[in-house]
């Protein structure tokens, strides 16, 4: 008996979704200038939300060391608590900025802004320097949060009180920036000496070339930084720098 075996059923193999890549983190806090006794509380915080959500975390007090184009090729978000002049080369400077401009992210945080005076690309890229503190870490402020529908203020209350040391700023352009939260002034004692600003931002966010820069006043006082509301900003700061959420 012949006989003819059909043709051979060929098993076509679909395509497996790709996972999607770790977010892998950069947080500096090296300190030029005043150091912030939160700083260690910082690093556990990072490092516990890192290890939550999956991002690959690594801690540095030397920036210098990371911020250079091989160092760079390695992370997705670089997120600052800083103070002073950083020891960055011009080359490290424009590598950095033109980092963050490729696609990349940035999330500075309280101090960011009191870091790089020298450098005025940088100040431009964050959205402003510190200009003084008029409420310490002793005082409790008022503060608004804006967009109810933003992932970085939908978890905060529209309005509420919080023990923190409150920054005002000089060179901000509001008209570059989208501010997540202010400072509530009816709620707030403005009769604190060295009040300059008429306008007190205390979080935002921008594009930056076809990367994204978030910063937050908030952070300054170790309580904060274990306020599961700030923590989720941060979260959500980190994943929307880092091209993984949108707002």
């Amino acid at each position: 008996m012949i006989v003819i075996a059909g043709p051979a059923i060929m098993k076509i193999e679909r395509p497996v979704a790709a996972q999607k890549k770790a977010l892998r983190i950069l947080y500096v806090t090296q300190s030029k200038g005043f150091r912030h006794a939160s700083l260690h509380e910082s690093e556990d915080v990072i490092e516990e939300l890192g290890a939550a959500n999956g991002y690959k975390v690594t801690l540095t007090h030397k920036a210098e060391s990371y911020l250079t184009p091989q160092g760079l090729r390695n992370f997705d978000v670089v997120i600052f608590y800083t103070t002073g002049e950083l020891p960055l080369t011009d080359a490290q400077k424009t590598g950095f900025l033109n980092f963050i401009k490729s696609g990349k992210g940035f999330v500075g945080i309280h101090s960011a802004t009191d870091t790089f005076y020298k450098w005025p690309e940088y100040g431009e890229m964050i959205g402003g320097y510190f200009d003084g503190h008029p409420w310490t870490q002793n005082d409790t402020v008022g503060i608004k949060a804006h967009d109810r529908t933003n992932p970085l203020t939908s978890h905060w209350e529209e309005s509420f009180k919080l023990q923190e040391e409150i920054y005002q700023y000089k060179e901000f352009n509001k008209d570059k920036v989208t501010v997540t939260m202010s400072l509530d002034t009816a709620n707030t004692d403005m009769t604190k000496r060295g009040i300059k600003a008429k306008e007190f931002p205390l979080t935002w966010y921008r594009d930056y070339g076809k990367g994204r820069v978030f910063y937050t006043a908030l952070g300054h006082r170790p309580e904060v930084w274990r306020d599961k509301r700030f923590q989720t900003m941060i979260v959500n700061a980190i994943k929307w720098a880092g091209g993984d959420m949108k707002m």
